[in-house]
């Protein structure tokens, strides 16, 4: 993250497509799936470095709803 970035929902998850940690979150609270997620903002789709982190975003919330 960004040092300059005081929110965190602010972060780029995905710099390809600009997506952010929270239009993830808000995506995947709307019952969406990574793929879903990925098919809507266009991330994951382009040099698929954020794949790794997203998948752990995604992990990290489910666990919280449980």
């Amino acid at each position: 993250m960004n040092a300059n970035n005081a929110n965190p929902e602010d972060e780029v998850m995905c710099h390809c497509s600009g997506t952010t940690r929270g239009n993830i979150q808000t995506l995947f609270e709307q019952g969406m799936s990574m793929d879903a997620i990925s098919r809507w903002t266009g991330a994951i789709s382009g040099c698929g470095g954020c794949e790794w982190d997203i998948a752990q975003l995604l992990n990290d919330l489910a666990e919280r709803q449980t």
